[in-house]
């Protein structure tokens, strides 16, 4: 989740990758009286009092649980430290879950809520010295481009299939995981477990985009109907409509509202406003699912998996006529349709504007905020609990192409260090295990609202429940959820990359530099760092293998242009036609799986 100073490590895990990971030590594992009755007891008592409701019988949740009984016998009695970010998904894991695994295997679990990016620091802290800190880190699959390229994190696939065969469930059911795509890296191995996701989406206040009149105020203004935008020249005219059209001075009831939301200090988490796939949406990169090939979503060009470039004269497009485009859209709407307070806000003091009962939409919405939304008493709540507002597909920008991704999916997961002593390695795992597994997954969906099982988004309980999430459920029951997904492998060092975006943004925003200069300035010190790791490749035989950087030569703009695919020549008309979409209509196909 991105409430936090996030990604703000200046120093990138690449350059640490190749530090032998041969720790030895082994936890003492104190005498345990921890009997098998005793962790039979204890799952029937979570199952009957927590682990409710499940998409697996009672039965087959003992059955499940029993394993994790039999397995955990050579660790009773240790205890095992693990860490992830501080959101109401792992709360529920360290308040409930954990306690819930000790009493049903006798492993005692410690597991820690820290920022997000004080887990990237400890991870890089246990690298970098070779020392085990924690026995399993909650990190973000933003960083599979760097672990996968690194020697230090344990490839799941092979723990599976070697070393841990004898603590990897039977049911773990890889292919239920709806992000298993996202933690898989370029060698088709599968580095990290999803332990909770959520997207960013389109936000829009269902009462007044159905309202009679006001439909009628905007079709006399604009020619075409209210709905939800498919792309961004009607997401423009919508903010502009109820910034300042509607009733004739953007007011409703009485009261100032705005067409859109956003946030614009400098801060880190303008960072991620970008690197969560704006670019990808303004249409930026190649077509490809999960990330567009050879160019991805931050204008990244890899060849056979090598990243070569960011900038245009190398076949990148992170400064190309879409991502110039995709700044300029953000800094215009920001000042022209968001309160004019937005502009100092960093993600943090931004997020609850919405539900203050003011804002018509907003392009870029964390389903995170979802639990926060729908609590009574909000402006924006029916007085029977359900929500006011809704979700739908975000809309695409003018350089957009059918088969880009088009919005941004979190993905935490459970990633294992080879620092970490075996023994501990695999009771963690166990755990990893356990959170993610079919008995508790379903209660911990309802409780976070952050899925990552298929089977608990079609589960009954959340068909019955749908309409209290404003479209959340039917997103994730459709096949469109396909195109929102995390940073790709393209990104070989996402701390150090990563921090280089929002000081960029915002020199666009104060407006010391132009769009075009912001992203000139990225592309070149994104290149800057992919030159240096090309460099530690060299000297250090073996970081990042065949999937190591290697810069093209620079070449002119031109000819990379008259290329096929990104990066794109810059459009005669960035505008086109304004598009928007009936909303109930747009359920009902996403209903028979359109």
């Amino acid at each position: 989740m991105r409430h936090r100073t996030r990604r703000s490590v200046a120093a990138g895990l690449a350059a640490v990758a190749l530090i032998a990971a041969g720790c030895t030590q082994s936890a003492e594992k104190p005498a345990s009286d921890f009997k098998e009755a005793d962790g039979k007891a204890a799952a029937q008592r979570w199952v009957s009092q927590e682990f409710t409701p499940s998409t697996l019988s009672k039965e087959q949740q003992l059955a499940e649980l029993d394993w994790f009984i039999k397995a955990a016998a050579p660790y009773r009695g240790m205890q095992i430290n693990v860490v992830s970010e501080t959101i109401t998904t792992h709360e529920y894991e360290s308040q409930q879950l954990a306690k819930a695994f000790t009493e049903i295997t006798g492993i005692r679990i410690k597991h820690d809520l820290i920022q997000e990016g004080d887990v990237v620091e400890k991870l890089q802290t246990q690298i970098q010295g070779n020392q085990n800190i924690y026995d399993a880190y909650v990190n973000d699959s933003d960083l599979i481009g760097t672990h996968s390229r690194g020697d230090y994190v344990v490839p799941l696939s092979d723990y599976m299939a070697g070393e841990g065969r004898n603590v990897t469930s039977p049911t773990l059911d890889l292919n239920d995981f709806i992000g298993i795509s996202f933690t898989t890296g370029p060698d088709k191995k599968v580095y990290q477990l999803p332990d909770q996701q959520f997207a960013n989406l389109y936000w829009f206040r269902y009462d007044w985009f159905t309202d009679p009149e006001i439909k009628k105020q905007f079709r006399d203004a604009y020619g075409y109907d209210l709905g939800v935008p498919v792309n961004w020249a009607a997401y423009e005219d919508i903010a502009d409509f109820f910034t300042s059209k509607v009733n004739g001075n953007g007011t409703i009831d009485g009261k100032k509202v705005y067409g859109h939301m956003d946030y614009g200090r400098k801060d880190p988490s303008l960072g991620w406003r970008f690197t969560d796939a704006w670019l990808s949406m303004a249409g930026n990169g190649d077509p490809g699912i999960p990330n567009g090939l050879p160019v991805d979503d931050w204008g990244i060009r890899v060849e056979n998996c090598r990243p070569v470039g960011s900038s245009v004269t190398r076949g990148g497009d992170t400064n190309g006529p879409a991502a110039v485009y995709a700044l300029t859209k953000y800094v215009d709407w920001l000042k022209k349709y968001a309160p004019r307070e937005a502009a100092g806000m960093n993600f943090s003091e931004a997020g609850p504007v919405p539900a203050q009962g003011n804002i018509a939409q907003q392009i870029f919405w964390y389903t995170s905020f979802t639990a926060d939304m729908t609590k009574e008493g909000l402006p924006v709540v029916n007085s029977d609990g359900t929500p006011k507002w809704r979700i739908a597909p975000s809309p695409h920008g003018s350089y957009w192409k059918t088969g880009n991704k088009l919005g941004y999916q979190d993905a935490g997961s459970w990633t294992l260090l080879k620092s970490t002593p075996q023994d501990r390695r695999a009771a963690a795992w166990l755990y990893a295990q356990f959170v993610t597994s079919k008995t508790v997954s379903l209660k911990k969906s309802i409780v976070g609202l952050t899925f990552i099982r298929d089977s608990d988004v079609k589960s009954k309980y959340f068909a019955d429940n749908a309409e209290k999430y404003g479209g959340l459920i039917e997103f994730y029951n459709s096949p469109a959820r396909k195109q929102w997904t995390p940073t790709g492998t393209n990104v070989p060092d996402y701390p150090k990359l990563a921090q280089l975006w929002w000081q960029n943004v915002a020199t666009a925003v104060t407006g010391e530099t132009t769009p075009q200069q912001s992203m000139d300035n990225l592309a070149r010190q994104q290149d800057e760092i992919l030159s240096r790791l090309e460099r530690l490749s060299q000297q250090r035989e073996g970081y990042g293998g065949q999937c190591a950087p290697k810069l093209n030569q620079e070449r002119d703009a031109q000819y990379w242009y008259d290329q096929p695919g990104a990066p794109a020549p810059k459009l005669a008309d960035e505008r086109g036609k304004p598009e928007t979409l009936d909303y109930d209509k747009l359920i009902a196909t996403w209903k028979q799986g359109d």
